[in-house]
């Protein structure tokens, strides 16, 4: 039999799951795993568990030798995360972004942190500022943080394991991390203050081979010895860029445990600290102005361990009895952060009923993310919101102007992954146009909604 040829593994490591994809080279997908992430908690600190990681890995692409002839393999990760390495591996754990800093700690460094006006990457909680993390790294674990050579945002880590090839990429470093001016595309005085310059290996694109894979991996793996390790990209840029080509780019909504609306070409003057608002930097190295909510955690919580997808009746339902959620049910994170979620109205009776008010919550929040950036574009679906069958559609009836699309690519990742190996092809799949679903009171329910909470 002959094997599919120059085939893309995708290593997606998300803050819920890691997913390990195979695509031919038209993009469709041959095979799919996935596991939980796993935080460790002994230790020195929270930490992801990486070696769990890398094995389930490697066994993974094991099976997938047997199914096609890899041409590359690209690393896709969660950003506000890097890698402390010397020579031989890890020097700390890769730590947690959910890790509480000392008070201490998160004072001392809102005085070295450059400005908003400088990064436009606001002040975050626990360890969501990649700066604050280093710094309280080189502060508390000081004889390891001496023994680094390289500080490795996390796909470059991945990417180096792999091949052994260091380098730095503009997706990870301009993810609010305090490290990089995505409006001046260069690295921000935090640097030099803290001594950090020479651990920054050398900038490449996201699609740059940065070698072949490792020749023991290969022979572990049975994967070819001239199977090429990409830089590696931050996850929700993956999902961008598919979009980026377009001659109007639309806004869009990369929704996983982050629902992140991204506006192409929105200026960056109106976007604010207080609000959760920041400028990632896409593939091309481009400021792209940004809001998020952590919306896929919230609706977990809203809807439940036992959540079961809802009908239309459910949600009309709420609707005309008023019940609705208010922000925020994922700590300090998002524009309304410092507010504690709360359900007002009667409470729904089954797990539907949840299903249906997370929905509707999340609906909120998108448009009013969209609103807040000033979008007045087509809107484009991304990722785990897209399996919802009411997402789109109750988005679309709030936005009547203008198209809201779903793609056929649940994970949003994969395809931004498979471009990166497959650079400026045209990407596989397609966007499906939602049709509204004008519910009897939905657009006052959002009236409403918003006069409770503004």
């Amino acid at each position: 039999m002959t094997l599919p040829e120059d085939a893309t593994i995708v290593l997606d490591i998300g803050k819920t799951n890691v997913k390990l994809v195979l695509l031919d080279v038209s993009g469709a997908v041959l095979a799919e795993r996935r596991m939980a992430n796993a935080v460790l908690r002994e230790g020195l600190y929270p930490h992801y568990d990486t070696e769990r990681i890398w094995e389930w890995m490697l066994d993974g692409m094991r099976a997938y030798a047997s199914l096609a002839r890899v041409g590359a393999i690209v690393p896709v990760t969660h950003g506000a995360t890097a890698a402390l390495v010397d020579d031989e591996g890890l020097v700390l754990p890769v730590l947690d972004y959910e890790h509480e800093m000392p008070v201490a700690q998160q004072a001392h460094y809102a005085v070295e942190r450059p400005p908003y006006a400088a990064t436009y990457s606001p002040m975050l909680p626990a360890g969501l500022n990649l700066g604050c993390q280093l710094a309280w790294q080189a502060q508390s674990f000081p004889r390891q943080f001496r023994r680094a050579r390289y500080i490795l945002m996390y796909p470059q880590y991945w990417a180096w394991r792999l091949c052994g090839m260091p380098a730095s990429e503009v997706t990870s470093l301009g993810c609010h991390t305090d490290l990089w001016l995505p409006a001046s595309k260069q690295y921000s005085s935090l640097l030099e203050r803290m001594g950090w310059n020479r651990l920054f290996a050398p900038l490449r694109p996201a699609w740059a081979p940065l070698g072949v894979i490792k020749p023991e991996l290969a022979q572990r793996t049975g994967l070819p010895a001239d199977c090429s390790i990409l830089c590696g990209i931050h996850d929700s840029n993956a999902s961008l860029l598919r979009h980026l080509t377009a001659e109007q780019p639309p806004a869009v909504l990369s929704t996983g445990t982050w629902v992140i609306a991204a506006a192409p070409g929105m200026p960056l003057d109106g976007l604010r600290e207080d609000a959760d608002m920041l400028a990632n930097s896409n593939a091309l190295g481009q400021a792209v102005a940004c809001i998020r909510f952590m919306g896929g955690r919230e609706f977990g919580e809203l809807a439940g361990k036992d959540a079961e997808t809802c009908t239309v009746e459910d949600l009309q339902a709420l609707i005309a009895q008023g019940t609705f959620a208010l922000p925020s049910f994922a700590g300090a994170t998002g524009p309304f952060a410092q507010r504690t979620g709360g359900v007002h109205g009667p409470l729904p009776r089954d797990a539907r009923q949840r299903y249906a008010l997370a929905t509707l919550y999340c609906v909120l929040m998108s448009d009013y993310c969209l609103d807040a950036l000033g979008v007045d574009t087509d809107v484009v679906v991304e990722g785990s919101f897209t399996g919802n069958p009411w997402f789109a559609p109750l988005l679309a009836a709030l936005r009547p102007q203008r198209q809201i699309s779903c793609t056929d690519d649940s994970s949003g990742t994969t395809c931004g992954g498979w471009m990166l190996h497959h650079w400026r092809h045209t990407p596989p799949g397609g966007k499906q146009s939602a049709a509204p679903l004008v519910l009897s009171g939905w657009l006052e329910y959002k009236q409403r909604w918003l006069k409770v909470l503004l």
